[in-house]
């Protein structure tokens, strides 16, 4: 698992300063630390698909947003996502709870991350993995990657963060 304050300073060494987000399981942690961190804004939404204007608008108004939502949340917000981040080419980072990825080697496998990896390779999304503290330093690569693509780029957490 990684450390949710390592992940957030690793958010704010790259400038971040808002985290637009619908609250899961996977990303508790981190969104509290985030509440509790005077560096930064979070900002809550009802809909995940609210989460992608919002950091569009953040955007445009010159702030560096995050958004933080589950894979659930992510694939009922793809027209907005399309709409939005990527016809404008927005580079956002978009970090999604990977909701049943440790049910993938397994017989009973969530439908929800059944789906997932391979809407994001169809929505021609860049994507990672972050599951542990070592896996933090792909942030840094993943932002990279979204300024240079000018679209958005996503890492995938497929453990709960502490």
């Amino acid at each position: 698992m990684a450390q949710a304050k390592r992940i957030l300073e690793a958010l704010k060494q790259l400038g971040t300063t808002h985290i637009v987000s619908l609250p899961d399981n996977i990303a508790r942690a981190l969104l509290e630390a985030g509440e509790a961190d005077p560096d930064l804004q979070m900002v809550p939404v009802c809909r995940e698909g609210e989460a992608m204007a919002l950091a569009a608008g953040l955007y445009i108004g010159g702030k560096q947003p995050v958004v933080v939502i589950q894979c659930t949340g992510f694939l009922e917000a793809g027209d907005a996502l399309r709409g939005t981040l990527w016809a404008m080419k927005i580079p956002v980072l978009l970090l999604l709870g990977y909701r049943g990825y440790r049910t993938l080697a397994g017989p009973q496998k969530d439908s929800a991350a059944v789906f997932f990896e391979p809407t994001l390779r169809a929505w021609d999304i860049p994507y990672d993995l972050l599951g542990s503290d070592e896996d933090i330093p792909k942030i840094a690569s993943c932002w990279q990657l979204a300024q240079e693509r000018s679209r958005p780029v996503a890492l995938l957490l497929t453990e709960e963060c502490y």
